[in-house]
């Protein structure tokens, strides 16, 4: 699959009449005939090849006067895996409007935190995805108000405030436009078995099959700081730093998706809190595109058709996983946690956790830029370390967000003190999301080297590794699931 699958009509009718689910969110199907547009899966009879256009959006099939299909619900995709595996500017602006930086900072917004003029950014958006930034997040709107309308028994009005709408009838005539029924009748068609718990929204996140939750879960939850995350009734749960407010999230892993209860402090932050989600879980991703590569590999092959569907466990806050990861240099797994937990406890913001178990945000750059560093139980190069980042990040020097250029950013990084390649990688893995960073340094890395007869020095192994490029962080979940021995140290 590549950028641009829509203009391929051959291959998207091949998808639309397999029904292939593995292309949903790639590209979406205009019908002439009817005026409604599909995911690739959709479960009714395929149209005539003839009655049928590709868009790579949905946006951009609502820009042609398409409207939603009730039964397959296209606006529920999966994302493209496109805004996660590249750093474009496209990809750059898609992960930023889904992070709700349109709705909150106007166009104007999106162009400076990219470095762009909004003409730039509104032509290659237009080129690529047949929508302008406004239209992208109009339909991101459209669809947070059916979620709202569907989850919730708010009225509409406050619907309308929460899904970013600057007035009702705007809210109505979006959602008419685009799923073909008014709000009220959105509602009615709710199920009657739908349980609705105040404050609480209850929602599915799809993903593309297969996902090993093993890894994915398992990582967040041996990792977790006390009082942000915890693992608790087979549930991941943490506390979210959002931009109206704070929320918590509690995920579990369904076959078929991933079951998401969002408790938040404002209804606006809801499209921030699901695409951080998502983000976190890596459930944009193409597995199917992945492990074909990898297994390429004969070494990896094994790996792979053992458990395939490895995802790469991200983050919801960048700044946080960067000063996580400074804390964990050259301590094993127990003492960065312990470490963090000390500092949540000492300076983080308390929330509200009806379920209990959770009682901060982590805390902020600029709440820890403001620490007397003899206070930090650290050794002396790593408080500097600790001191310098917190500072850029607290002073915008150091810029960490799904924007980031992720060469600018690694060589930005690079230049902190105590910055070596290892925790440079990690950044670019876990909080950039870039999925080819690769940890050769790493010891659980080299350690599962050595067990299946690749090389071990990290030269060797880097060198090694250009046949699975671009995927080596997907790479490396599948090594670190061989090593039996707990990593107790890291480099820096």
């Amino acid at each position: 699959m590549q950028n641009g699958m829509h203009t391929d009509t051959e291959r998207c009718v091949r998808a639309v009449q397999s029904k292939d689910a593995r292309f949903d969110g790639w590209f979406f199907t205009a019908v002439l005939t009817t005026r409604i547009y599909c995911r690739p899966s959709c479960p009714v009879v395929p149209p005539k090849p003839e009655n049928m256009t590709f868009y790579p959006s949905a946006a951009a099939c609502q820009q042609a006067g398409f409207r939603a299909c009730k039964r397959c619900r296209p606006d529920t995709s999966p994302g493209s895996p496109e805004w996660n595996q590249r750093a474009d500017l496209v990809a750059r602006a898609m992960r930023l409007i889904a992070d709700g930086t349109v709705d909150r900072e106007g166009v104007p917004g999106l162009a400076a935190r990219l470095g762009y003029s909004t003409r730039q950014i509104e032509r290659q958006l237009l080129a690529e995805l047949g929508a302008g930034p406004l239209a992208l997040a109009r339909a991101q709107r459209a669809q947070t108000a059916r979620l709202l309308i569907e989850t919730t028994a708010l009225p509409m009005a406050e619907i309308a405030f929460a899904a970013g709408f600057s007035s009702i009838r705007t809210f109505n005539d979006t959602v008419r436009d685009v799923f073909a029924l008014s709000p009220t009748e959105l509602r009615n068609r709710r199920p009657k078995t739908t349980v609705l718990t105040p404050g609480t929204l209850t929602l599915r996140l799809p993903f593309r099959a297969p996902l090993n939750p093993d890894n994915l879960f398992g990582h967040l939850a041996a990792t977790a700081v006390p009082g942000v995350e915890e693992w608790r009734a087979d549930a991941y749960r943490r506390t979210l730093r959002l931009p109206y407010g704070h929320g918590i999230a509690s995920l579990t892993p369904k076959s078929d998706h991933i079951a998401c209860r969002l408790t938040l402090s404002d209804l606006r932050d809801l499209p921030v809190a699901i695409s951080r989600c998502r983000r976190m879980l890596d459930l944009d991703a193409d597995p199917v595109a992945v492990d074909d590569q990898l297994r390429t590999d004969p070494v990896l092959a094994p790996l792979v058709d053992k458990a395939p569907g490895r995802r790469v466990p991200r983050t919801v806050d960048e700044a946080e996983f960067a000063v996580r990861a400074v804390l964990g240099q050259q301590v094993s797994t127990a003492a960065a946690r312990t470490h963090a937990a000390r500092l949540v406890t000492a300076h983080g913001e308390p929330v509200d956790d009806p379920e209990g178990g959770l009682t901060h945000l982590f805390p902020s750059a600029e709440s820890l830029a403001a620490l007397d560093p003899e206070s930090l139980a650290m050794p002396q190069s790593r408080r500097r370390t600790f001191t310098t980042l917190v500072a850029q990040l607290a002073d915008g020097t150091l810029h960490l967000g799904v924007e980031s250029d992720w060469a600018q950013t690694r060589a930005q990084l690079l230049a902190l003190p105590g910055f070596g390649p290892w925790t440079v990688d990690a950044i670019a893995m876990r909080a950039l999301g870039d999925p080819d960073a690769f940890l050769p340094t790493d010891l659980g890395v080299r350690r599962a080297a050595q067990e299946l007869g690749l090389p071990s020095t990290p030269a060797a192994l880097t060198a090694r590794a250009a046949a699975w490029r671009p995927w080596r962080a997907y790479a490396v979940q599948y090594l670190w699931a061989t090593d039996s021995h707990p990593i107790n140290f890291l480099p820096a």
